[in-house]
């Protein structure tokens, strides 16, 4: 069965609307781990405005008392992906994977992965320290197959495949042409001898396929929808309902 990481950037969002620390990321990310959730993503970026670094020593606190479960913090390793990795091991909390991503420092989401080779001198610095300090290290990774073999070289353990082209294209023409993309994409990844992960804009309608057509899947992260969702059904139905379109019966 496929992890669900659930992505708590949207709860800090709401929560530093006020100075009132609510609604609560510690008791976020413990409702979503007692209803299953294999793990917790945070991105915090430079601006901090959502995900502060207090939150990730907070949430990284807290998976201290779910052996088990999982860590994933994501970002621009150029940025302050690397500070708040040095500040976990400084403390000896845990922390089991980091996804770097491209982005740029005042982007609003997400929206595309590392180009390579041109990104490779660069990645592979960073991704040896990384893997030095025992992490796993996952590529955040545009669904194609030609760049796999290089993520391998680099010394990548997983990819993330970036899922918003097949999210919009749910429910239309497109829809298949880019499940056969990704489902593609995996497994050329997974002849690489990566694993392979996915993430943005996955939700209770596209989620179901998409795991059931991707070869190897082993995690994805999803946070916007899903924090979207909790807001109407509760924290416990939600993460329930994702992990239900991940399930053997999806």
């Amino acid at each position: 069965m496929t992890n669900l990481s659930v992505n708590l950037n949207k709860v800090a969002l709401v929560r530093n609307t006020r100075h009132l620390g609510i609604p609560s990321m510690t008791r976020a990310a413990e409702l979503c781990l007692q209803s299953g959730a294999a793990g917790i993503t945070l991105h915090p970026r430079p601006d901090a405005r959502h995900v502060r670094m207090q939150d990730v020593l907070d949430i990284a606190s807290v998976l201290q008392r779910w052996p088990g479960r999982e860590l994933n913090i994501e970002g621009n390793p150029f940025h302050n992906l690397m500070d708040c990795v040095s500040q976990l091991r400084e403390r000896g909390l845990p922390l089991h994977q980091i996804t770097l991503v491209p982005d740029s420092e005042g982007q609003f989401t997400s929206d595309h992965g590392w180009s390579l080779p041109q990104d490779n001198a660069r990645l592979r610095p960073i991704i040896a320290q990384a893997k030095a300090w025992g992490l796993r290290v996952s590529l955040f990774m545009d669904a194609q197959t030609e760049p796999m073999a290089q993520a391998k070289a680099l010394g990548a353990d997983r990819v993330e495949l970036y899922t918003e082209p097949y999210a919009a294209a749910w429910g239309g023409a497109e829809q298949e042409a880019q499940l056969q993309r990704f489902a593609a994409a995996a497994q050329a990844a997974l002849d690489a001898g990566l694993e392979v992960n996915a993430g943005h804009d996955l939700n209770r309608d596209n989620l179901a396929a998409f795991a059931r057509r991707v070869p190897g899947l082993l995690e994805v992260s999803i946070g916007h929808a899903l924090i979207a969702d909790a807001l109407e059904m509760g924290y416990a139905a939600t993460v329930q309902a994702y992990l239900q379109c991940l399930g053997p019966a999806a």
